[in-house]
């Protein structure tokens, strides 16, 4: 009889998507997360908080620097397997919440890197992938979310600068990130036409923030942020005056892939957990492998992980490959992986039981941020919408 390996013990199938350089680099993360991360991960979730140099650390491995360009001190990456290798490592020390702050720079600073002019480019980047800065993006608001298209923070043209006044909520790295990539309406046009994008940053005078409690993600500071009068040069300006929305649009393409492949990653470690408990934990003088019904469990949540790293992978190749980015796969490919962790995150305390209950298990810090990890960047709902209009519906 076969022996139960973990993908995360495994070669990775190189063929179509992998070769041996995405194995190279995931043995880089590898060690990265069992060195800097795995021995102080429990301390930084009960403390609410991990240490600022952890971004300096992560910035000399190239995880902060992967898919920037060189000159502006990134690395940049042939394909987006990379990334996607780079996240189901990471996901493998169970904290969503860590993993959101330390990449919070892959949602705030694209923008800047493609369409900020060339001097704010060239003072922003090179300090964030180096980990001496951190960048946060701005969208989300008290009176919505997902309907980017209804924002209400203001800029008003005031000679060379902008006046900025509204509030943001729910901002990952809100409290810590010195820059902010922050959606604002710049003009009276309805919808979507009157949106640009602004780096405001975090030290300016009428700036103002407000820590966030949570569910989950707790070693994440997330937060409130208010604008009142902000002064901001109409130098920061990312890309042209009211075009906002679609560059808006075009970053949370990469967003829902690489959340896909986090929640990938959170599945394989629950399904992991389970096949050990059931491995060696006994009832009713057998082991629990040895119930049909666990046995059951188990090869549903494979079934589960299989098709939705085969849509993973797939959605990022025609991503790669294709001149139009295929949003309705985007979108529903980060519905089916959130999916698959509720229900993997779910199955797998069920065969723990009591001890996946316990605070400081994987399994239950999993179970806490299922929920998160299907709001953000677009929730269901959302999704499927967005999925539907894009099939013409």
């Amino acid at each position: 009889m076969s022996r139960y390996v973990s993908w995360f013990d495994s070669p990775l199938p190189c063929g179509l998507y992998y070769n041996q350089a995405h194995e190279a680099w995931r043995s880089t993360i590898r060690s990265f997360v069992d060195e800097e991360i795995l021995p102080h991960v429990e301390d930084w979730e009960e403390q609410g908080t991990f240490p600022r140099e952890l971004y300096g650390k992560a910035a000399e491995i190239g995880f902060l620097r992967m898919g920037y360009p060189e000159e502006l001190g990134g690395i940049e990456m042939p394909d987006p397997f990379f990334g996607i290798v780079a996240h189901q490592e990471m996901a493998r020390h169970a904290s969503g919440g860590l993993n959101a702050s330390l990449s919070s720079h892959n949602i705030g600073l694209p923008p800047v890197a493609a369409h900020a002019g060339q001097a704010l480019r060239e003072r922003i980047v090179p300090e964030v992938l180096a980990g001496e800065k951190i960048s946060a993006l701005a969208i989300t608001e008290p009176s919505g979310g997902s309907d980017v298209a209804q924002l209400r923070t203001r800029a008003a043209v005031d000679g060379d600068d902008y006046i900025v006044d509204g509030s943001k909520m729910f901002i990952t790295s809100g409290m810590r990130a010195d820059y902010i990539t922050t959606a604002v309406r710049t003009s009276d046009a309805p919808g979507a036409r009157g949106i640009s994008l602004l780096l405001i940053e975090a030290d300016a005078e009428g700036v103002s923030r407000t820590e966030l409690s949570k569910m989950g993600w707790w070693c994440s500071d997330t937060a409130a942020i208010y604008f009142d009068g902000v002064r901001v040069p109409r130098s920061h300006l990312i890309g042209p005056e009211n075009e906002g929305f679609s560059l808006i649009m075009r970053n949370f393409n990469s967003e829902r892939l690489m959340m896909a492949a986090q929640s990938l990653g959170a599945c394989r470690v629950c399904l992991d957990a389970a096949v050990s408990w059931a491995q060696q934990r006994e009832t009713f003088g057998r082991r629990l492998a040895e119930h049909q019904v666990i046995r059951h469990k188990i090869a549903q949540m494979v079934q589960r992980i299989q098709a939705t790293d085969a849509y993973l992978l797939q959605t990022a190749w025609r991503l790669h490959s294709e001149e139009a980015p295929p949003v309705v796969d985007l979108s529903l490919l980060k519905v089916q992986a959130t999916e698959a962790m509720e229900f993997c995150a779910r199955e797998a305390m069920q065969i723990l039981g009591g001890a996946g209950y316990m605070r400081g298990h994987p399994v239950e810090r999993i179970y806490r941020e299922v929920r998160v990890s299907a709001i953000g960047g677009g929730s269901e709902e959302i999704m499927r919408d967005l999925a539907a209009r894009q099939l013409g519906l």
